[in-house]
């Protein structure tokens, strides 16, 4: 279940954040930025903190101008995990979002991208985002995976992985730690019809892709880097 580092560093949340806009798609409300013409989508499913992470919604529009349609679902319905909400601790919030559902409003997600002629979609999903994305990828309602330092992902679920994935996991982290992540990287090894990449980031901690310090240099070239990678790893299976 979710622990203090689904939670620390918490972003402030920002509705007019990004240079895209807000539609509902599937369902639900989204942040949307990039080009239909590209005939290529990617969906971003966030942390406990939701859509509106400024942080998030700058990752999106990095991934847009990469020549990707992205999609950043607001999953939690207006009501993200609060920190300072003493009375709704994260174990009692997560009763209400837990990732079995945010998987069943994926779905409606994806289908709706399809019907706008997005002829391939690749998701990525951010600490308790990558348990929804692992469960797209193992029914193969998606094309391509990234999973950002995972909450919640077994090595089960990772067993049953079906389409090209990579693992970005943090060296300090206690939710996925590296002996984790080396299990996982094992297992995905097993499955040579899987492509896949496990990779560990040193001397980072558990969400910093999406919850880095802007005054830690170095966390922000770690999760620049990680942007990189995951941008490249769309690139290269969503065509």
């Amino acid at each position: 279940m979710p622990g203090p580092e689904c939670c620390s560093n918490p972003p402030s949340l920002n509705p007019s954040s990004g240079g895209g806009h807000v539609e509902e798609i599937g369902g639900l409300q989204a942040y949307v930025t990039g080009s239909l013409d590209s005939n290529k989508a990617v969906l971003l499913v966030s942390d406990v903190f939701g859509y509106e992470a400024p942080n998030l919604r700058k990752l999106a529009d990095k991934v847009a101008a990469a020549g990707f349609y992205v999609v950043v679902p607001n999953f939690f319905n207006a009501d993200p995990y609060d920190p300072q909400n003493t009375e709704r601790p994260i174990m009692d919030w997560i009763k209400d979002h837990g990732p079995d559902k945010g998987f069943e409003d994926a779905k409606p997600i994806v289908n709706a991208l399809k019907s706008k002629n997005i002829l391939t979609v690749g998701a990525a999903g951010f600490c308790w985002g990558a348990k929804v994305v692992v469960e797209l990828s193992k029914h193969e309602l998606i094309q391509a995976a990234v999973l950002l330092h995972p909450s919640l992902v077994t090595l089960d679920d990772i067993r049953g992985v079906k389409v090209p994935i990579a693992v970005l996991g943090a060296e300090i982290d206690r939710m996925s730690p590296p002996e984790l992540l080396k299990l996982f990287d094992e297992a995905l090894a097993a499955k040579p019809e899987v492509d896949a990449s496990v990779k560990i980031y040193p001397k980072v901690s558990h969400g910093w892709t999406v919850r880095y310090k802007d005054e830690d240099e170095f966390e922000v070239k770690s999760a620049e880097e990680a942007h990189k990678d995951t941008i490249e790893w769309f690139s290269k299976y969503l065509k």
